[in-house]
C-alpha cells in the first residue's frame, strides 16, 4: 500500500466546473491534484460558446448587407463570404481564448496529472498507473457530442460541434440534425454565410422554447433563412454525390451533416458504481444541487457530467459549490441562481426564471410585446420577435419570461435580476426606461400585466 498517494482533494476534469472547483480548493489547501485526460481549455473556449459566437459574428456581419438598401446604402450585392478565411479567424480567436484558460493550470507542476481517472470506492481513484486516496473527490469530466451509431459509417462527413471549427472549408450543402441551442445557432450562421442549410428536429418546437406563441414566431423567423423540418425522424442514406436525408414527407441530398442531437455526460468508465449509491437507468446518481454531493459520499459530481443544466455559468457555479464543500468541515448549502439561457440566433431566443411549461395558467398573468412596431427596433431594422412575460396573479411578482427578440441577452439579464430580487411588475415599472431603447418593449409587456393588477402609484 506504500504506493498510494494521499491528498485532501482530487479534482477530475479541467473544464469549466473543474477549474472553478480548483480556484476554491487552492485557497484552502496545497495538498490536491488535478487529473485530466484529453485537451485542456474547457468545452466553452475550445468547441462551444466562444468559437461559435465568433462564427456567428462573421455570419451576422455578412448578413448585414441584406439590409443595406433599406438604409439607403448601395452595393451590398458585390460582397462575398470567404469561408476558409472565416474559419481561420474562428480558430485564431479560439486559440487565444484557450490560452487564457490554460494559465489556470500552468503552475501546478506535479499536482497536474494527465491520465484517465476512475473511482475505486468513495475515497480512491485510479489514475493511469497511480493510486490516489483523497478525503474529497470532485468529478468534472464534462460531456461529449452524441453521434448515433449508424451515422458513424459516414466518417468525416458527419461533423459535431467538437469538429466543426477544425474544418478548413465547408461544402455548399449542409444538413443540421438537432435544432436545440447549438443546432439553431450553427444552422443560421452557415445559412447567412451563403450555404444551403436544411435543419431537422424530432421535437415540434425550436431551441427548447416551451411557450407556444414564442415558439411559433421563432420558427417563422428562422424559416426565412434556412429550411426547417420539425417533428421529423431522419434517416441517413448513402447517395451519389452526398448523403441523402430521408424523412416522412421528403428527402434531400447534402454534402455533410452536422450532428447536434445533444451531448452525453462522460461518466462511462468513471466508476460511479463503486460508490454504493443508487444509479438510474443512465447510470447517473442523484446529486444535491445545493452542495453537489452524491448522496452521503465524499464525492461531488459537477458541470455537464451531472446533466443538470449544461450551461457555462451553471457549470462554474457547480464547481464553486463543490470546491467550497470539498474543503469545509460542515456542508455549505448555496441557493442556485435564477435559471437563464440564451440562444445567440437573430433574433436571440432566451428564457429566464420559470418557463411557460412550469407555470399554472390559472395563477399567472401574461404580458407580451411584438417588436414589429417597436420604435427603436424599427430604427435599427430589428423589428421582429415576441416577448412573453409571466407574473403571479395574486401580487404581480415576476416569475419568468420566454422571448425571441432583439437584444434578448440584455433583457433576460435585467429580468433575472428582477426575479432574483422578487420584484413585482409595479417595482419594475418604477425604474426609468430611457427613450428610445428596446427595453421600452419590455415596459409595454409590464404595462399589459399592470392593467390587471390593483392600481399602484408609480
Amino acid at each position: 500500500m506504500s504506493n498510494i498517494e494521499r491528498v485532501d482533494v482530487a479534482i477530475v476534469g479541467a473544464g469549466t466546473a473543474g477549474l472553478a472547483a480548483l480556484r476554491e480548493v487552492r485557497k484552502r489547501t496545497d495538498n490536491f491534484v488535478l487529473i485530466n485526460v484529453g485537451p485542456y481549455g474547457t468545452t466553452c473556449a475550445r468547441v462551444g460558446c466562444m468559437p461559435s459566437k465568433t462564427l456567428i459574428a462573421a455570419a451576422n456581419a455578412f448578413h448585414a448587407r441584406t439590409r443595406f438598401d433599406e438604409f439607403g446604402i448601395r452595393g451590398g450585392e458585390t460582397l462575398a463570404a470567404d469561408i476558409p478565411a472565416v474559419l481561420h479567424r474562428v480558430r485564431v480567436l479560439r486559440d487565444h481564448f484557450v490560452s487564457g484558460v490554460l494559465k489556470a493550470t500552468e503552475d501546478l507542476g506535479a499536482r497536474n496529472i494527465t491520465a484517465h481517472a476512475r473511482l475505486d470506492g468513495p475515497n480512491q481513484l485510479i489514475a493511469g498507473e497511480r493510486i490516489i486516496e483523497a478525503k474529497q473527490i470532485v468529478l468534472a469530466p464534462g460531456s461529449s457530442p452524441i453521434v448515433p451509431k449508424p451515422w458513424r459509417a459516414f466518417g468525416e462527413r458527419i461533423i459535431t460541434s467538437d469538429t466543426l471549427f477544425e474544418q478548413k472549408d465547408l461544402p455548399r450543402r449542409i444538413g443540421v440534425i438537432g435544432l436545440g441551442a447549438i443546432g439553431v445557432e450553427i444552422a443560421q450562421a452557415l445559412a447567412r454565410l451563403g450555404l444551403e442549410v436544411h435543419g431537422f428536429d424530432g421535437a415540434d418546437r425550436i431551441a427548447g422554447v416551451s411557450d407556444e406563441k414564442v415558439a411559433q414566431v421563432a420558427r417563422e423567423l428562422l424559416a426565412q433563412e434556412f429550411a426547417i423540418h420539425l417533428g421529423a425522424q431522419v434517416e441517413l442514406v448513402e447517395a451519389e454525390g452526398g448523403i441523402e436525408l430521408r424523412w416522412d414527407g421528403g428527402h434531400v441530398v447534402v454534402d455533410k451533416v452536422i450532428a447536434s442531437v445533444g451531448r452525453r455526460p462522460n461518466v462511462k468508465g468513471l466508476g460511479l458504481e463503486t460508490l454504493g449509491v443508487p444509479l438510474d437507468e443512465n447510470g447517473m446518481p442523484e446529486v444535491d444541487p445545493s452542495t453537489m454531493r452524491i448522496g452521503d459520499t465524499s464525492v461531488f459530481l459537477t458541470g455537464d457530467a451531472n446533466g443538470r443544466r449544461p450551461l457555462l455559468h451553471e457549470g462554474a457555479d457547480d464547481g464553486h459549490i463543490a470546491g467550497l464543500n470539498a474543503t469545509s468541515e460542515k456542508p455549505i448549502r448555496l441557493s442556485r441562481r435564477t435559471p437563464l439561457s440564451v440562444v445567440f440566433s437573430d433574433p436571440q431566443i432566451a428564457s429566464v426564471g420559470k418557463r411557460a411549461r412550469e407555470i399554472d395558467p390559472q395563477t399567472v398573468l401574461v404580458g407580451e410585446v411584438n417588436f414589429a412596431a417597436q420604435g427603436r427596433a424599427r430604427a435599427t431594422q430589428e423589428n421582429h420577435g415576441l416577448l412573453r412575460l409571466y407574473a403571479a396573479r395574486q401580487d404581480g411578482r415576476l416569475l419568468g419570461a420566454e422571448m425571441v427578440a432583439p437584444a434578448a441577452e440584455h433583457m433576460s439579464h435585467l429580468l433575472a435580476l428582477a426575479i432574483g430580487q422578487k420584484l413585482t411588475v409595479h417595482d419594475l415599472l418604477r425604474m426609468p426606461f430611457y427613450h428610445p431603447t428596446l427595453e421600452e418593449g419590455l415596459r409595454t409587456a409590464l404595462r399589459t400585466i399592470a392593467r390587471e393588477l390593483p392600481p399602484c402609484s408609480i
